[in-house]
């Protein structure tokens, strides 16, 4: 054989070594669509559904501790002792500061020995005055000063006593606003700490007037139902809702003259203390029903210069833009007053894959577990 033929023979069996590698694999990559196209993407939908609804609305508040007590000194001394940790759990009656008593103590030893004094001489003066010995002003007069000695007596225990300053409420305390050595209670109740129970805690805030009137007049229309419910949510500056829900304590028969709000109070349970005084929050509370509603997650409508949108996936699997209107809030949900019907397939995630007229493969959506029953798309129709 000539180096010709060999040389011919090597390159053709390397030419079909290469295609042999180029060539498709079996399992291996992903399979075109017929014609070389790539397959629709899935998007994530929830399809319409027509139900009974629950109309709430997010107001901006404050919380406030259950409870606040000031820790202040009851007689003048020199601070002995903080018997507390800065930021701690307190207990009603535990002491918090011990105050100089030595004075306090003598004057009390002092009242104790005046009234045993007073005490005896009113004995010794029984028997006398009943054999005429003495006479009855002499009497009434010991009887008086036995009085003014156990007064003084009851003012000198007390001012002993109040030398151990007492939580008067349990709670949470704060920082201390005197050092030990500090001289208190000369001249004025001296402030040593502040004790806040925020466990439940309050949260305060307002509803505009007009508001107000527009519910009223839904309700006489008819148009809207009252709920009866006092159950409420507490979202936090994150956008989380609160686990734990409150419950509306009561709402101001009149308006704010200053503001035209009206006040409104909730308490929620914080047994973790994770709410804290002084927190800002919106208070999520059910304002109406509605019944015939449609409702759907407040991601999948869009804002844009012409006004509110949803893209929504025809039978064809298509996707196409519809113009809505909304009319409120369920929970996390937008209330659909027009542009949508029973059936229709709202594309709620995958939002940046679905172009107007482009296929996509819809797949149904399902509420994530952690959010609240409140926030899952669409009601179940009724039947």
């Amino acid at each position: 054989m000539n180096k010709t033929h060999t040389l011919s023979l090597n390159t053709l069996f390397a030419a079909t070594l290469l295609l042999a590698a180029c060539g498709p694999k079996e399992g291996g990559g992903s399979q075109a669509a017929p014609g070389g196209a790539m397959p629709p993407p899935e998007v994530d939908v929830v399809t319409v559904a027509t139900g009974s609804v629950l109309l709430t609305q997010d107001l901006p508040g404050r919380l406030e501790a259950y409870r606040t007590a000031q820790v202040r000194a009851r007689v003048e001394g020199i601070v002995e002792k903080r018997r507390f940790t800065e930021g701690s759990d307190v207990r009603a009656g535990e002491t918090l500061y011990r105050i100089d008593a030595r004075n306090y103590r003598a004057a009390y030893d002092a009242a104790m020995a005046d009234a045993d004094v007073a005490r005896l001489t009113v004995e010794r003066y029984t028997p006398l005055l009943a054999a005429k010995v003495v006479s009855q002003q002499d009497y009434d007069l010991a009887a008086a000063k036995l009085k003014q000695a156990e007064a003084a007596l009851s003012r000198a225990q007390l001012d002993l006593e109040n030398t151990n300053v007492p939580a008067p409420i349990s709670g949470h305390i704060g920082r201390a606003l005197v050092t030990e050595g500090a001289l208190v209670g000369h001249g004025d109740a001296t402030l040593l700490a502040t004790i806040e129970q925020i466990d439940p805690i309050y949260a305060n805030f307002t509803q505009a007037g007009a508001d107000v009137l527009r519910l009223q007049q839904a309700f006489l229309s008819g148009q809207l139902k009252r709920t009866g419910s006092t159950r409420v949510e507490l979202v936090l500056e994150d956008d989380r809702v609160y686990p734990r829900p409150g419950k509306l304590l009561f709402s101001n028969l009149a308006v704010d003259p200053g503001t035209g709000s009206v006040s409104l109070r909730a308490e929620f349970p914080n047994p973790g203390h994770e709410l804290l005084p002084g927190m800002f929050a919106r208070i999520r509370f059910p304002e109406a029903s509605a019944d015939h509603s449609i409702k759907v997650p407040q991601r999948a409508v869009q804002t844009g210069p012409q006004g509110q949108l949803v893209m929504v996936v025809d039978a064809a699997g298509m996707v196409a833009p519809r113009p809505v209107r909304t009319a409120g809030m369920s929970g996390s949900d937008f209330i659909i007053a027009e542009g949508l019907s029973p059936g229709d397939r709202v594309i709620v995630n995958g939002l940046h894959k679905a172009r107007p007229g482009a296929p996509v493969k819809p797949v149904e959506w399902t509420a994530p577990v952690s959010e609240p029953a409140s926030n899952v798309a669409g009601t179940t129709a009724k039947k």
